[in-house]
């Protein structure tokens, strides 16, 4: 298992912007995360798949003028100022 750091944006200017966003997150909540709640769309998801399997099965519910970036975080590679709870989910999971 690992946890991979997944940002994304969705074109706000798609007619069916808030139903696209709804898909989306429905479809990441199936895998177990965290977010901190400064940062909308960055979330920490566990899983036992690739990089690219993740983006693969991620982007399903995204239209090519979206944005996606997935990465791994490595045990003693990350750092930034995120709240204390998520903090711990990670490392706990690292």
């Amino acid at each position: 298992m690992g946890v991979y750091l997944v940002t994304w944006d969705l074109n706000k200017h798609k007619p069916n912007y808030a139903q696209a966003r709804q898909n989306l997150v429905d479809h990441m909540s199936r895998y177990p995360h965290i977010k901190d709640e400064g940062l909308d769309s960055v979330w920490f998801i566990q899983s036992a798949s690739t990089a690219d399997t993740l983006d693969s099965d991620i982007r399903r519910y995204m239209d090519n003028n979206d944005r996606l970036m997935v990465t791994k975080l490595v045990n003693g590679q990350h750092q930034g100022w995120l709240s204390q709870k998520v903090w711990d989910w990670i490392n706990a999971r690292i």
